[in-house]
Parts: structure tokens; C-alpha cells; sequence
């Protein structure tokens, strides 16, 4: 008996062993729904990789897991979710791998791969210094839509086991689940988006239609663009009129002084490229790229950039919003660029609405000006015309001399009357215009004509209502000075660069011109000088010159304006 008895525990024994098989798939499987549950629950993108992440590492029992995001370029890694790794040993370790060696191999063939020894397969590229030590590897890719995503790494399985068939098959699902995770997060993401984007044109639009400055839509575009995208830099330009160039109107975040104000060439910009091409134009580094003039230095600490024309392909390009991130940031993909240039056609929409709109008002205007002309020449001249041939015909009649030249002087105030009527019909029917192009556009076209005789193109900002507080008389003088200054630098300071600067708050007009050449010699002619400082005492301002830093010269002509 002893023989059968013996089978007997054979096979309850191998029952016992497929029950607890049994039970161990039952369990397994429970935790792959508790998987796939988890990681659908995120909503946010950020925080659903960071959940797959973790719930990776629980399912297959790692002690290290990973999350490796593929860049655009489809060969690095341009984001690393990691589980397992102390904030201190991320620190130690150094920047987040790009993607060779085991990694790469899964982003060049993405297929699982399951290892028991990192250090045997032919791709292994090795770890930095502090890097953890690691045996068993289990990498599997994570699809989205057909294209992939990302990959999964696990790495050392705890107890010093291997990745078997099964964690594979498990993982290989979870990243099914992922992927469809990963989706409607990019949705809700998207969505979330396109409503803030929604929101930011809402309120440009009721900006501009309620009666409110072009600068402070600008500044609100500026804002929400910076804003919506985690810029740290915005600026918004507009083309100077009958020149090549932009000035920078309104600029907000990270050196926005440096920004305001200044005048760009339309082919040493990254505005003026998309000005000129009125499409959107990307740098991943806006401090290293040769398209970009680097004077004067403003991009300090910034990386990517885009530079997005505001416009429509009907109504032309009205003007260029640029944003900039800090430097090692994401470059702006794709996606957010649409976004961006739909926002700005919007916005453009908005102003040409806007202009319209005060077109009409300004018609309506200039009718009722004429109306009223007419009416004053067609009636009370010809009335008052009657009245005074009436007195004078009646002066003939009147024997007192006194009585007499009262009339007289009645009939000679009234022909006064008449002139002043008529200065006042001309003035009602005077169009704007009439004195050709502003101060901003003359001083562009003044530095532009110095660059042949220079040698260099001088950085030039503008910064005030130029065209509308410098009046036309003391706008000549300002061009005038500033022609003066840079042909004295052309002549006699052998300069490699120079700054020119006119700024207005209403109250004065300033101009500033600087170089960094070798300054003003003590015995060198002033006729020059001389001329600058008479026009400024002429207006009731002055010049001053000076050697900031003992480092070229320094013109400031400043002068007082009327008021208004």
C-alpha cells in the first residue's frame, strides 16, 4: 500500500502546486485590472506618466522603473519619468539620459526586450558614476495611436530574480493601457488649451471694442501668449511705416527693457523673418542662432523661441508676437505653434474690426465737418456778407461823423468776422497727412543711411507717442542732431557699435547717442557740437556729453515740449 500511497501525495501535491499557480495568475491578473484602472484615472498628463511609471514597477516587482518620453526628432529622449532613484542619487547622477545604448535600442527597434544581464547585450553603453548598479532589464514600448510614445524600462526585480515571459506579457499590456491613458490626457490637455486660447481672444476683443488703446491690446496679447505657453519673454512689434523695420511696442517678462522700444531690421531678426516669409518662424536657441542679430544683448538666459506673424492671409500681416522660454526648456512644438497663429489671426481680426469701426466713426466725423463748412460759407457768410454791403451803403446816408465811423467800424469787424469764418471752413476741411511721414519713420530712415558710411548697423530703440507729441518743427531738429551725431562718429571714433535712443513722455523729447569708440578729444573741432547745443538752447533744452565707464562718448540732447 505503501507504493499507491506515495502516488497519492505525487498528485496532491502537484494540484496544491497548479492551485497555487492558479491563485498566483488569478492575483496577478487583479493586479494588472488594478493597473489599468489606476493609470486611466490621471486627466493630467504629467501626473498620468508618473502614475504608469509607479504602477510598472508595483505589477512586475522592480525596484527601479522608468518612463523615457521620444523627442521630436524620433531618436532622444526628451523627458525621463523615473521611479526608485532618491532626489539625492537624480541629483549626483547628473542630467537625464538622451537615449543610447539599452535605451536607444528600444527606441530604434520598438519591440520588448527582456534581458537577464544589462551588461551582456552588445548596446550597453555603461552608467555614469553614482548611477545604481543594475542587472535585470525589462523594456517594452508604449504605442499611441499607432505611433509611439515612449518606453517602459524596469530594471532588477526584487530578490534578485529575473523578468520572466509572464512580467513581459504583463507589462506589454499595461502599456496598451498607458497608451490609451496617455491619449486622453493629450485630449483633455489639448481641449483645456484651446478653451484658454478662447478666453485670451475674448478678452483682446472686448479690449478693443471697448474704445480701449491699441497698447493696452497689445499688452494683453503679450500677457496671455506668455501665459498660455510658460513663456518667460513676449513681445509684440509693429512695422515702422515707409521703412523696412519693426519697433518693439510692448515687451513683458525676463529683460523686457531690453526689448521695448527697439527697432529690427527685417532680415537680422527673428520677428522680421516671420514679418517678411507672414509665417511662423522657431529657433531651439535663440542666443546661438546665426539667422539673429545678438546686438544689442537681450536674450541673456533664454533658449527656444517662436516668432509667430499676427494676421490673416486676406488682411496681410498687421505685426509679429515673438515668445522665448529659459534656456533648456522644450522647444515649441508644432501643436502650440498652430495654436499661437491661430490666436494671433484672431487677435488681427479683433484690430482690423477695431479700425474699422473708428474709420467709420472718423467719416462720420469729417461729414459732419463739412456739413458744418458748408453751412457756415453758404449761410452765415453770405449773411453776414449782406449785413456789412447793407452798413455801407447806409453810411452814405448818416451826417454824423461820429454815427458814421461806428458804421464803419461795424462794416470793418464784420469783413474780420468773415476772415476768421473762412480760416475756420479751411481748418474743418484740412486732412491729416498732409506733412509726409512721422518722426519714428525719418529716424529709421536717418540710421539706415549711416550704415554704409559706419560700417555696422547702430541698435536703435524708440520708446513714447514719437509721431504724436514731437511736433513737425522740433522733429526736424531731432533728425537733424542725430544725422550730425552719426556722421561724427563715422568721421572721428573709430567705433565698432553705437546705440541711438529717443524716448518722449509727453513733456520732453530725449535723444541719445552713444559708441564705443574712442571719445571726444579735448582739442578736436566742436562747429559740429556747437551746432547740436544751439538748436537745443533754441527750444529752451540742452546737450550733454560725457565718457560712460571712460569708454567712447555719450550725446544726450534733450529738449521741452509744448503743451498740449
Amino acid at each position: 500500500m505503501a507504493l499507491p500511497q506515495l502516488k497519492l501525495d505525487d498528485l496532491l501535491d502537484e494540484l496544491q502546486a497548479r492551485l497555487e499557480a492558479a491563485r498566483g495568475t488569478r492575483d496577478r491578473v487583479h493586479s494588472l485590472l488594478e493597473a489599468v484602472l489606476s493609470v486611466g484615472r490621471e486627466l493630467d498628463l504629467e501626473q498620468a506618466l508618473h502614475s504608469i511609471v509607479e504602477t510598472a514597477a508595483v505589477l512586475v516587482d522592480a525596484e527601479y522603473a522608468a518612463l523615457g518620453v521620444i523627442g521630436p526628432d524620433g531618436r532622444t529622449l526628451s523627458a525621463f519619468h523615473t521611479v526608485g532613484v532618491a532626489e539625492e542619487g537624480i541629483t549626483a547622477i547628473g542630467p537625464y539620459p538622451e537615449g543610447h545604448g539599452i535605451l536607444g535600442e528600444l527606441i530604434r527597434h520598438p519591440r520588448p526586450l527582456r534581458l537577464e544581464k544589462i551588461s551582456e547585450h552588445p548596446a550597453s553603453y555603461g552608467f555614469p558614476p553614482h548611477h545604481p548598479p543594475m542587472n535585470s532589464f525589462l523594456g517594452v514600448p508604449i504605442r499611441v495611436r499607432e505611433q509611439v510614445f515612449g518606453n517602459l524600462y524596469l530594471t532588477e526585480k526584487r530578490g534578485g530574480a529575473r523578468f520572466e515571459e509572464e512580467d513581459e506579457s504583463l507589462l506589454s499590456t499595461l502599456a496598451v493601457a498607458a497608451g490609451v491613458a496617455i491619449d486622453n490626457a493629450r485630449l483633455y490637455e489639448d481641449s483645456r488649451l484651446r478653451e484658454r486660447w478662447l478666453r485670451a481672444n475674448a478678452d483682446i476683443t472686448h479690449c478693443l471694442m471697448s474704445d480701449s488703446a491699441r497698447a493696452e491690446a497689445l499688452d494683453l496679447i503679450a500677457e496671455r501668449a506668455r501665459e498660455i505657453t510658460g513663456s518667460a519673454l513676449a513681445a509684440v512689434a509693429m512695422p515702422v511705416e515707409d521703412t523696412k523695420s519693426l519697433t518693439v511696442e510692448i515687451a513683458v517678462g525676463v529683460d523686457a527693457e531690453a526689448h521695448r522700444g527697439l527697432v529690427l531690421p527685417l532680415h537680422e531678426s527673428l520677428m522680421g523673418l516671420a514679418y517678411t516669409a507672414a509665417a511662423p518662424v522657431a529657433s531651439d536657441d535663440v542666443t546661438r542662432d546665426a539667422r539673429i542679430s545678438q546686438e544689442p544683448p537681450r536674450f541673456s538666459g533664454l533658449g527656444p523661441a517662436v516668432a509667430v506673424p499676427i494676421g490673416t492671409a486676406e488682411g496681410g500681416t498687421r505685426g509679429v508676437v515673438l515668445l522665448a522660454r529659459e534656456a533648456g526648456r522644450t522647444v515649441f512644438s508644432q501643436k502650440e505653434t498652430e495654436m499661437l497663429r491661430s490666436f494671433a489671426a484672431q487677435a488681427a481680426i479683433a484690430m482690423e474690426l477695431t479700425e474699422r469701426r473708428q474709420d467709420s466713426e472718423q467719416i462720420a466725423v469729417l461729414q459732419e465737418r463739412d456739413r458744418i463748412a458748408r453751412d457756415l460759407h453758404d449761410l452765415a457768410i453770405q449773411r453776414l456778407f449782406a449785413t456789412g454791403m447793407t452798413l455801407q451803403s447806409a453810411g452814405r446816408f448818416i451826417e454824423h461823423p461820429e454815427a458814421s465811423e461806428r458804421v464803419r467800424r461795424a462794416v470793418d469787424d464784420l469783413d474780420e468776422t468773415i476772415k476768421i469764418i473762412r480760416s475756420t471752413i479751411f481748418g474743418l476741411r484740412a486732412r491729416e497727412g498732409a506733412n509726409g511721414s512721422g518722426l519714428r519713420a525719418r529716424v529709421v530712415g536717418v540710421v539706415g543711411d549711416a550704415v554704409p558710411v559706419l560700417g555696422f548697423t547702430p541698435s536703435l530703440r524708440m520708446e513714447g507717442l514719437v509721431d504724436t507729441d514731437v511736433p513737425r518743427d522740433i522733429g526736424d531738429h531731432v533728425v537733424a542732431v542725430l544725422s550730425e551725431a552719426l556722421t561724427n562718429i563715422a568721421r572721428h571714433a573709430r567705433a565698432g557699435r553705437a546705440q541711438v535712443v529717443l524716448t518722449t513722455d509727453g513733456r520732453e523729447a530725449v535723444l541719445v547717442v552713444s559708441d564705443n569708440g574712442v571719445g571726444i578729444p579735448a582739442d578736436g573741432r566742436r562747429s559740429g557740437l556747437r551746432n547740436m547745443a544751439e538748436r537745443a538752447e533754441q527750444l529752451g533744452g540742452r546737450l550733454a556729453l560725457s565718457s560712460p565707464d571712460g569708454d567712447g562718448a555719450k550725446l544726450e540732447w534733450r529738449v521741452p515740449l509744448p503743451a498740449a
